[in-house]
Order: structure tokens, then sequence, then C-alpha cells
């Protein structure tokens, strides 16, 4: 069916990363918003390309992330039925909005909460949704340790090289540990992230709460704005992206 503007809408949607090869299309390689573009063009019946939110990289997991595009035709009646149809199982569309045509998904976007999940017992159905960490932490310093990152705005230290973004500036608007009898969760929110940035924050604060940096030492490492000084060493499946925030209003 036909209208006869070309309209935006937005896509909200909900995956597990660990078979992808990251978020945004990629030349011979499996990704999520390549499914997703299949998805949409199939049921559509014309060639659909998305605009992500959020980039998530290889193996990391989204509870909630946006894309939008733009098409003349409306959505079927049954469109979420129909589209979950033929997405694979590890990916779910949960919503679809209908936006003004200015309204951009990535650049919209008022701010990106994440969680990082540790488990400390050996336990295969955390396998591929957290990180196996059976060594003896100081939790009080990992709180503090991330209390500490709330002081700051540049976080170049933990920013992957060859990334081609005009600002290391974050405003970190809640930075927290949770802490289970076999479980940590690292909660962290803020306007924008950088490439890498939640897993080297992760990385660098569990070497702080082994012992083996100070808390002195991790605001040297933040000031010195140098990404060697960062550890990113913790594995993509530990992450999820659970909150992708816009104005109040945008989405009807």
């Amino acid at each position: 069916m036909t209208g006869s503007a070309l309209r935006r809408y937005f896509i909200e949607v909900s995956y597990k990363g660990a078979r992808y090869a990251g978020f945004q299309v990629q030349e011979n390689a499996l990704t999520i918003q390549a499914e997703l573009d299949r998805a949409l063009s199939l049921l559509f019946r014309t060639p659909i390309a998305t605009t992500g939110s959020s980039r998530t990289d290889a193996g990391v997991h989204a509870l909630q992330n946006f894309l939008h595009f733009d098409t003349e035709l409306l959505p079927h009646p049954q469109f979420l039925y129909k589209i979950n149809a033929i997405l694979p199982e590890d990916i779910v569309l949960k919503a679809i909005y209908e936006v003004a045509t200015e309204a951009h998904s990535r650049f919209g976007a008022t701010g990106r909460s994440y969680k990082y999940y540790l488990y400390t017992h050996k336990d295969p159905f955390m396998k591929d949704r957290g990180y196996y960490f059976p060594y003896k932490l100081d939790t009080g310093l990992l709180q503090e340790a991330a209390a500490i990152l709330k002081e700051y705005q540049d976080f170049t230290t933990f920013s992957k090289r060859n990334t081609q973004v005009k600002t290391f500036l974050c405003n970190i608007r809640e930075s927290y540990w949770t802490i289970g009898e076999d479980q940590l969760v690292y909660n962290v929110s803020a306007n924008r992230f950088l490439r890498g940035m939640v897993r080297g924050l992760v990385g660098t604060m569990l070497r702080v709460g082994r012992g083996k940096l100070s808390l002195q030492e991790f605001r040297d490492a933040i000031e010195s704005r140098d990404c060697t000084r960062a550890d990113f060493a913790v594995p993509p499946q530990g992450l999820f992206l659970v909150k992708v925030s816009y104005p109040e209003g945008l989405l009807k």
C-alpha cells in the first residue's frame, strides 16, 4: 500500500550479539543491521537501508537499540508479527514509531546506558552473556573508581585508536557497580560514548579492584589521555546496551 509522501520510522530492536560481526553493515560479514535491512526489504518488497543509533561491537548485546528508515509505503497492519517471523531468533523488533522526517536515531539521542556483567562462579548459562572473573576483588575500590569517572569529561584514554570523532568529551551521568553474590554489574549512563569506552572503563577498573592500580594511578591514567594506559582486554559478551534515550514526545 502506497502513501504519498516519504515517511520516517524509528524501530526499536533487541538482540543477542554472540554470532554477529557487530552491528553495522560490513561486506561479507553477518551483522545485526544487515539482517534488519534484509527483513525490512523483504516485507516492504523494496530495498530499505536503515541508520542505527548506536554501533555495538562483535559479540555485544542490546536490550534496546534504535534505527530509522524512510519509505513511502505504509507498514503492514501486522508489521511486528511479520517482521519477527522473517528475522533470526536472536534479533527481535519490538516497536515501530512514525516520527518527524528530520528526526535522527543517532544524532537525536540524548543519552545511552550500558551494563557490563561479570560472574564469579562457573555458570554455563552465562558463558555468552558475561565475563567469567573468578578473582578476588576489592569492591569498595571498584565503587570508588566508578565514582571518580563522574568527575571527568575527557575520556580520550578510554577510546580505541582509529576513531573519527571530533571530540572525546562525554558527560557521564551514572557510574556505579551493583554487587551480587555471584555477579558484579557495572552500570554507566552518558550523553555519548566513545569506541570501546565501556570495555576500557571496566578493564581498567578491574585492575584497581585487584590492587594492580591505585586510585591515584587510575586518575593519572584518565588525565594522561593516553589509550595505552587503559585496559580494553575484557571480552565483548559481558556488554549490553540497555537504553537509548530521546527527547520526550519523539516516540509516540
